[in-house]
């Protein structure tokens, strides 16, 4: 038997139907320009000052592999140009993440001309002169936070949660409160689980389109995101995860033995997810399976890529995807489409989708941009209509993305339960515009 629960909406019809001194100094790697200037030093942190230990040794060592205490001093070379401060002081530190520089600059360890700059966007000039502490990584602790949540259903052990889009899963770097995460744990009282100092200490891009910030350069988000090991714990009862952009239905454990019992589920593949998207152009074939290993692009460090006859390793997974076309919108333009997800890498749907050459309205980081949707949908619009078509697009936020259903064994009863929400406002009224320039509906036998 299977229980069907189903958000009780307007939109569901509408849319299913129509300074101490230096400790160890060093040269950075590949610095943009030479400068006769440039100081890169690490900071002792013991008020001793003894480095013969094998303790000092040791924390030296960790110093150097997150950068806490790292001193810069350098003046901006003549060839370097107009340059954010943020992105200046990235380049001349050879390996050091931009969230890294980002949280120190607006620590207030920076300073330009003698003068402390706290925005992380100023423009430094040909001769400014730069003096820039790294700060010291910080644990990442979920706090609870009084944030309304869309509650599909609950009961003791499972809450499943229609998460809007822009709302981040768990705490990041660049996102430690206002996440679902601190929402939850003002609710309830979740299970928790530890991770590693590695894991917690997050050193990685800061990000606002996405959660690979919550991954370091060296680690594969496509890693299990559940250790027993001892640590801070960010993620109480996080079982899966959503993209920052996307909404959509997500289930929380309440209890041990139901994360437990749904982590395993999500592992065998037995969890169904339903997700619809709306495409930039219509795939063809119009329905099929995508099924192509996903890593991390090595041009783009804040993003996936599918990547074709790779082996399945560390740097690239096994992931398939099922796609098929429910609507043709506006003329071949863009598309209905929806995706049932056989694996779950992260970004996979939008990863497959760029791969099809049809990425997702809004999706500035995957080829879906503002841009493109307007090349597309401007032949097949009448001129007079041209001015309605680009407040459409300029309303593109996000990637046009949603968790429709889902369904999964119920980890106490042993019931199968299913839950359906349809996309918010903002979907459905991009979808709606779209079905007016035009629509075609399309079935396919089962």
């Amino acid at each position: 038997m299977i229980s069907l629960y189903s958000c009780s909406t307007s939109l569901a019809k509408s849319f299913i139907f129509q300074s101490s001194p230096p400790f160890f100094c060093f040269s950075p790697r590949n610095p943009r320009t030479p400068s006769s200037s440039l100081r890169i030093c690490f900071v002792a942190s013991s008020s001793s000052g003894s480095t013969n230990s094998d303790e000092d040794k040791e924390d030296l060592a960790g110093r150097r592999a997150n950068f806490g205490g790292v001193q810069l001093e350098d003046t901006v070379s003549l060839n370097s140009g107009k340059l954010r401060l943020d992105s200046w002081i990235s380049s001349r530190i050879g390996g050091i993440s931009r969230a890294r520089v980002q949280s120190s600059i607006r620590s207030g360890l920076v300073a330009v001309n003698g003068r402390v700059v706290d925005k992380v966007s100023h423009n430094v000039k040909t001769g400014d002169k730069v003096n820039c502490t790294i700060s010291e990584l910080q644990p990442l602790r979920a706090v609870p936070e009084d944030i309304p949540l869309d509650i599909v259903f609950e009961d003791e052990h499972v809450l499943v949660v229609n998460k809007p889009a822009h709302m981040v899963v768990h705490p990041a770097p660049g996102n430690a409160t206002g996440t679902l995460v601190n929402g939850v744990l003002h609710h309830c009282s979740p299970p928790v689980v530890a991770f590693s100092n590695e894991e917690v200490l997050s050193d990685a891009e800061d990000i606002s389109d996405d959660e690979l910030s919550s991954f370091s350069a060296g680690q594969n988000p496509n890693d299990g995101l559940y250790s027993r090991r001892s640590g801070a714990s960010i993620r109480p009862g996080i079982v899966h995860r959503l993209d920052k952009g996307t909404s959509g239905l997500l289930v929380v454990a309440k209890d041990e033995h139901s994360h437990a019992n749904l982590s395993e589920q999500f592992k065998l593949h037995t969890i169904q997810r339903l997700y619809v998207s709306l495409t930039s152009g219509v795939p063809s074939p119009m329905a099929g399976r995508v099924e192509v290993p996903i890593g991390r692009d090595l041009n783009n460090r804040i993003r996936m890529a599918a990547i074709p006859g790779s082996n399945i390793s560390r740097q690239a997974r096994h992931a398939a995807s099922r796609y098929k076309v429910i609507e043709i919108l506006a003329g071949g333009s863009s598309a209905l489409v929806e995706w049932r997800l056989e694996t779950g890498r992260t970004h996979q749907i939008r990863a497959h989708a760029k791969y099809l050459g049809i990425p997702l309205l809004g999706d500035e980081v995957y080829g879906g941009t503002k841009s493109m949707a307007l090349s597309l949908l401007r032949p097949r619009t009448p001129p007079s209509r041209h001015g309605q078509l680009l407040q459409l697009v300029s309303r593109l936020e996000r990637p046009c993305l949603h968790a429709l259903a889902l369904g999964f064994m119920h980890p106490h009863t042993m019931e199968n339960v299913y839950f359906q929400c349809p996309p918010p406002a903002d979907f459905a009224e991009i979808l709606g515009q779209l079905r007016k320039i035009g629509t075609v509906k399309h079935s396919f036998e089962e």
